[in-house]
């Protein structure tokens, strides 16, 4: 257990709370109007909401507020990820217009490796024979050519039953513009299969085309929809019998907090809720303090996130692949369409472990140890050397003043763990073992955001690191210099980031819909007429949350060239400019071609563009921010003390001032080499940086030239 108080001044602001789950910790944290209570408690991970309550009354004992005056929870967990990836979720089947069985399996019918004559693709979340048909078609124009065959579906009803189905995706063909038939199969099934089989539609899930993303996502909602709705609804009697009585709100994927019973539905939605979390911390840090170009970084227990913030808004995508389990390729994991924030996550966490492969070359992750059993120096019967274990040898962790002295590290079962995993294999004692984990795991986060960067034309030498995460100040120096990025932000609290990145959330949901059309020979006015009612559903749930706060609305059309594949994303005019007309269609016809000469250099002329899916977001605004600055150095801090820590940079162990950071004070300066400790992270500062608090107590590192 690792329990800080942060001063903080929000004035009139409410009492409120955020759990964050992650695969080695949860994450809590109590706002009040003056001070941030945080806690980090072993997850656990049979029974994850014993983890959230375990730090509830943790926090409640220490801040001394009886739990009536929290007036809101917001909640985000790995459980929907960490089911889909171990295969961990529902027995579901899958049933399907006939001749489309296979569809699951087939993919998109490409390598995402050309020269592996071994490769395997994913495993598929519902194996063969529960992938099931019935007799049916609808046309993309919503023409019925076969009536949907009632018998069939009784009969794989049946089937289904006799075989204990707990969840069942229903995916025709042509329902994401024409659900009759799936919602006449589901009129069918339900009392046949009871209440207690969760059956889930691609018409609801995801109305857009492209059948195999539409099923997929289909498949996985029902896949994780009767474990996450458990798990939720456990979590709310645990947390009203605790006397909270505050609304419940959970983290989406994009960026956005939705509803109980709506996450309960549609817990696909998710599935990257503690990343996105970290994302929006790390925006609001950008407006806060006037960057314009921020480099997320989340390290936490079992995975590493990155992200790029450009003028305070994260990239937002609809496309998104879980479990990737082959080299990180793309194409090579589930592919899910959900409103998502667009960032790369790596199996690089604290947890990661390290061993040495065939080749004699020392590898870390993409598994962990979790928290249970944890890295070996937990003490708690781990074996394999993990990130952790291999910070506690270079020195940078504190073995006896870890967590403040509460959980104490056991360095000797390090060293044993890297001695005869890593270092007898490779003929080095246990520091040049670590030495090399970590080393490894820093070049792995580097590769993995030159990747990124490169891929969206960036240019991270511009970009400040804002790093959060238990384990992410530990290595954000040195994954900063191998970046060649010369300023890294460490926010206060950032061991506990994500949940605070929760609080920081607006309330949002968004609608979408496709309709594939050429844009200028579409009406007006059916255009003006779908939009209205997708800004209804929309505003339907927002509404529910949002205890009447001011909302904005974000409209957008995906639009491509005809016959092409790929979609650009072109925002329409506010409603407030009036309905749309023909003027309007032409603009987002200029826009989208200014936006595919800005990507591919060219336009094509006389090219028809297609509108493809439509979307409407409705939300709250983001929070206001005050902004600051970094403060001039006054002077100095001398440490309290120095030890040897491995410097990655030169190579070498050198001489560590270690400072504790709640002694620091606006504006003190600090050289590196140097280890700033606290309760939940250890900031490393490197030889030839400079740090200094600034006045909300973000601790900046800059390279010194």
């Amino acid at each position: 257990m690792i329990v800080t108080a942060i001063p903080i001044a929000q004035t009139n602001a409410p009492i409120r709370l955020a759990a964050d789950i992650g695969g080695t910790f949860t994450d809590v944290v109590l706002e009040t109007p003056s001070r941030r209570h945080s806690c980090k408690v072993l997850t656990t991970p049979r029974q994850p909401e014993l983890a959230v309550m375990e730090g509830l009354d943790r926090l409640l004992k220490t801040s001394g507020l009886e739990a009536a005056r929290i007036e809101l929870f917001v909640h985000g967990t790995t459980l929907a990820t960490n089911a889909l990836i171990e295969r961990k979720g529902a027995r579901t089947a899958f049933v399907t217009t006939e001749g489309f069985r296979d569809v699951l399996a087939m993919g998109f019918e490409k390598r995402f490796d050309a020269y592996d004559t071994n490769l395997e693709g994913p495993t598929e979340l519902v194996p063969r024979p529960w992938r099931l048909t019935v007799r049916e078609r609808i046309a993309a124009d919503g023409t019925v050519l076969l009536e949907l065959n009632e018998d069939d579906v009784r009969t794989v009803g049946a089937q289904m039953r006799d075989a204990h189905i707990e969840a069942v995706a229903i995916g025709f063909m042509h329902a994401w513009g024409h659900p009759a038939h799936e919602q006449r199969a589901r009129d069918i099934l339900a009392p046949m299969l009871g209440p207690d089989v969760s059956i889930c539609l691609s018409s609801e899930v995801c109305p857009e085309i492209r059948e195999y993303e539409r099923f997929s996502t289909t498949v996985a909602n029902a896949y994780v929809r009767p474990l996450m709705g458990s798990y939720l609804f456990r979590l709310q009697d645990s947390i009203r019998q605790k006397g909270l009585h505050c609304p419940m709100l959970l983290m989406m994927s994009g960026g956005g907090l939705t509803t109980l019973e709506l996450a309960a539905r549609f817990p696909i939605r998710l599935v990257e809720s503690g990343p996105a979390g970290g994302a929006i911390l790390a925006a609001h840090l950008a407006r806060e303090c006037g960057l314009d170009k921020v480099l997320a970084f989340d390290m936490g227990g079992t995975t590493a996130k990155i992200c790029l913030i450009n003028n305070g808004q994260p990239e937002r995508s609809r496309r998104f692949e879980i479990g990737r389990v082959w080299k990180n390729l793309k194409g090579s994991g589930l592919p899910i369409r959900i409103p998502v924030i667009e960032l790369v996550e790596i199996g690089a966490g604290g947890g990661s472990i390290g061993r040495v492969d065939a080749l004699q070359r020392i590898t870390v992750g993409p598994d962990s140890c979790g928290s249970e059993p944890g890295p070996a120096c937990y003490g708690r019967g781990g074996e394999l050397p993990a990130v952790t274990d291999a910070n506690v040898v270079l020195g940078r962790i504190d073995a006896e003043r870890f967590a403040s002295g509460r959980m104490p590290l056991d360095a000797t079962l390090a060293q044993q763990a890297l001695m005869s995993h890593v270092g007898k294999a490779l003929g080095m004692d246990a520091f040049w073992a670590a030495a090399g984990i970590s080393e490894m795991v820093e070049e792995n986060m580097a590769n993995a955001a030159r990747v990124h960067a490169i891929e969206r034309g960036q240019d991270l030498g511009n970009f400040t690191m804002v790093a959060f995460g238990g384990a992410a100040p530990l290595h954000a120096g040195r994954l900063a210099q191998k970046l060649g990025i010369t300023r890294v932000m460490v926010p206060a609290g950032a061991g506990v980031g994500s949940a605070i990145g929760f609080l920081r959330a607006p309330v949002a949901f968004e609608v979408v819909r496709s309709d594939l059309s050429v844009l200028l020979t579409m009406d007006p006015q059916a255009i003006e007429s779908r939009l209205a009612a997708m800004h209804a559903e929309a505003l339907s749930v927002v509404e529910t949350a949002s205890a009447g706060a001011p909302l904005e609305v974000l409209r957008v059309a995906e639009l491509r060239y005809a016959g092409q594949g790929h979609e650009l994303r072109v925002r329409l005019p506010p409603a407030s400019d009036g309905p749309i007309d023909l003027s309007a269609l032409a603009a987002l016809v200029e826009a989208f071609e200014k936006s595919y000469e800005q990507i591919y250099g060219l336009r094509i002329p006389d090219g028809e563009v297609e509108a493809v899916t439509w979307s409407v977001t409705v939300s709250t605004l983001p929070q206001a921010v005050q902004p600051i600055a970094l403060p001039e150095a006054t002077r100095q801090r001398e440490p309290l003390s120095t030890r040897p820590v491995w410097e990655p940079a030169l190579g070498e162990p050198r001489e560590f001032g270690l400072h504790w950071r709640f002694d620091l004070h606006s504006g003190e300066q600090i050289a590196g080499p140097a280890l700033v400790a606290e309760d939940e992270t250890t900031i490393v500062v490197p030889a030839g940086w400079m740090a200094r608090l600034d006045e909300q107590g973000h601790l900046m590192m800059e390279a010194q030239s």
